[in-house]
């Protein structure tokens, strides 16, 4: 007996969930309020667990070779002096936003995703055995079902690429603000400011972001400089960061949240898509029963509840963790006690 669900949101999660349960002979329809996959987009940290689900997906070999290795990492103070180190043995693949979502898109069967067309009223949804909400941040069937709204971090991120080459993985602490350079790909690097929202001039002078951005890290050491000399304002992408409080619960009835719109997080572990990848995998193998799909109401509600307990205890503590670091890397009071901790920290691990 085949299965049917209802994907809302064709992102990381939303593709990743469609995916894995068409592999497990479910019908699928994906809604998607935009008109086609983004053609530019951040760099994402795929850690060995979302590593794992992309192999589980058949698409692990294909990730890792239109991606680059990132091992270890350094947190350094403004004048580039090392405050902490990450060993080697921390391995993470750094792959770009695009390449991630046509590989997960790809070989979708024809009419599986139906674009520009928006969630509209959840209560509204075709009829399906299951509903995936991975509508993200903003998420509309979140807001409607769970009652929960996203809440503002106090921070904003302006992100983009570089054409030069990021020699390892580095994000730099000071007053109020962070400066972060990872790889993008061979020849370029992705790159990202992070700062207190009250530093941002009121109202931001339109097409001078760059300017604005070389001011708050003037003075920053060479690396930063580098990139700063490098920007490309029509590449830029500036956004308020946010976050989702925790959830008593990812399902409800037949719907399920995943990625975004279950537990958005700040950015500052690098967690958020390697997460929505293991929330897709771990749904899918919920929903799926000696190869078979979960059609009856009574196998599909024990699936969900499974799925739940699965997957809200570890990514709940990561939202918080996430919260946390975002205020300690950007605050303005005790900066030098903050990084006397961070290098004792550094110092044992």
């Amino acid at each position: 007996m085949t299965g049917e669900a209802v994907v809302v949101g064709a992102g990381i999660a939303g593709l990743a969930a469609a995916r894995g349960l068409l592999a497990a002979g479910w019908r699928v329809q994906v809604r998607e309020r935009s008109d086609g996959l983004p053609v530019t987009g951040t760099s994402l940290g795929m850690w060995p667990a979302a590593m794992r689900a992309l192999d589980d997906l058949g698409l692990g070999e294909e990730v890792r070779a239109a991606s680059v290795e990132a091992r270890g990492g350094r947190i350094l103070r403004p004048d580039g002096r090392a405050l902490a180190r990450l060993g080697p043995e921390r391995s993470v693949r750094m792959v770009p936003r695009p390449v991630l979502l046509e590989a997960l898109a790809r070989d979708l069967p024809p009419g599986t995703i139906a674009w520009h067309r928006p969630a509209g009223d959840p209560g509204l949804l075709p009829d399906a055995d299951v509903v995936v909400a991975a509508d993200g941040v903003h998420s509309p069937v979140r807001t409607a079902l769970f009652g929960v709204a996203e809440r503002p971090l106090g921070t904003v991120a302006i992100r983009g690429r570089a054409l030069l080459p990021a020699e390892g993985v580095t994000e730099t602490w000071g007053p109020g603000r962070i400066f972060g350079i990872t790889p993008y790909d061979a020849i370029s690097t992705y790159w990202y400011a992070c700062f207190r929202a009250e530093l941002l001039p009121e109202p931001p002078p339109a097409g001078a972001t760059a300017e604005v951005l070389r001011g708050l890290y003037r003075g920053w050491h060479p690396a930063v400089q580098q990139v700063l000399a490098a920007l490309d304002e029509t590449s830029l992408d500036r956004r308020e960061l946010l976050d989702v409080p925790p959830l008593r619960s990812y399902v409800t009835a037949r719907t399920a949240l995943v990625g975004d719109a279950a537990h958005a997080m700040a950015p500052n572990l690098g967690r958020g898509a390697a997460e929505a990848l293991v929330d897709a995998t771990t749904l899918v193998d919920a929903l799926t029963e000696d190869a078979e799909p979960l059609v009856d109401e009574a196998g599909v509600a024990a699936a969900l509840r499974h799925y739940d307990a699965v997957r809200r205890p570890p990514t709940t503590r990561l939202v918080r963790a996430a919260r946390l670091l975002n205020r300690m890397s950007t605050g303005h009071r005790l900066v030098r006690p903050r990084d006397l901790a961070l290098a004792a920290v550094g110092r044992l691990v």
